[in-house]
């Protein structure tokens, strides 16, 4: 995490303060959240209620991101924070947000799921010359997962809990809608009820595949369907030789037919696997704000890459 500078604080500070009187002046209340499918279920359930301001833009890591100053102000405008759980900006931000913003209500959307240990360490990869690289590594920034892995959202049973948990915080927050809230939560369940039944569809055959992708973003969609996730990325890093050789042999040995690729991380090794094992390689975003359309998406390529 980039330490907060006393620059950094006076100009956070500054801009809430000028921010005050446009604070109380909006008739629109607001929540934040910190990507983009908490967006998408946020909306539905909240309606025209709150505005859902999203921290992370699309196409950036939220294990690496950093807010701007601007966003920190928005965060200050926001009723509460709804939190996705261990994803690496919140473990980096999020006790400076809520000591910046002692009013903000907290709610972690990933109460009552059974989290899964992650395998890697989330780590943002700076400029720097590779000939001091051991010199170095002490200026890398780092967001740190502390073990458990954050992508719940990336499952049914991850989805059922976020929207679950979401009609919670909002029913907290505006009781008087309440109904609302739940009228708007039943169709979201009925959306999710309907993914997992073309899903199931797609997956259900393909226990005990596997597939390969960069950053683990599905350990929880593979523990579902009793998928093999095998990851490029180690402990947050690049792999070396050694290990992208031990990759190519394992995949080959399983019999693997495609490798994910994400905007948000590098590629060149995802192609070089690709090449070495004759795997599809397929672009995914487990991050799109449209979580039914991309998880379907998901599964299909899964479902065409185990075609013989």
């Amino acid at each position: 995490m980039r330490h907060y500078t006393h620059y950094f604080l006076a100009l956070v500070g500054l801009l809430l303060l000028s921010a005050c009187g446009d604070k109380r002046q909006r008739a629109e209340r607001m929540i934040s959240v910190t990507i983009e499918p908490q967006r998408y279920f946020a909306e539905r359930i909240a309606g025209e209620h709150f505005a859902i301001h999203c921290v992370v833009p699309a196409g950036q890591s939220p294990e690496t991101y950093d807010p701007t100053p601007q966003q920190m102000v928005q965060i200050g405008q926001s009723e509460a924070y709804l939190r996705i759980g261990s994803i690496g900006f919140e473990l980096a931000w999020m006790k400076a947000i809520s000591e910046n913003n002692p009013n903000l209500q907290i709610f972690d959307l990933s109460q009552g799921m059974p989290l899964l240990q992650g395998e890697e360490e989330a780590e943002e990869e700076h400029e720097h010359d590779h000939a001091h690289e051991a010199a170095a590594e002490a200026e890398h920034h780092h967001h740190h997962h502390g073990g458990v892995d954050p992508h719940i959202w990336s499952s049914i049973q991850g989805a059922r809990i976020v929207a679950q948990n979401t009609l919670t915080a909002l029913q907290t927050l505006d009781p008087t809608n309440a109904e609302t809230y739940n009228a708007n939560y039943q169709q979201v369940v009925a959306l999710i009820d309907s993914t997992e039944a073309i899903i199931n569809t797609l997956l259900k055959p393909l226990a005990h595949r596997s597939f390969i992708i960069y950053h683990p973003a599905l350990t929880y969609l593979a523990a579902e369907y009793e998928l093999e996730q095998l990851c490029i990325e180690m402990e947050g890093k690049e792999p070396s030789p050694a290990q992208l050789k031990t990759l190519v042999e394992t995949a080959q040995a399983h019999h693997t037919k495609v490798v994910f690729v994400q905007q948000e991380f590098d590629q060149k090794n995802a192609e070089l696997i690709a090449k070495e094992t004759g795997c599809q390689l397929t672009p995914i975003n487990p991050l799109a704000y449209d979580w039914s359309r991309e998880m379907i998406r998901i599964a299909k390529a899964l479902a065409d890459g185990e075609v013989d």
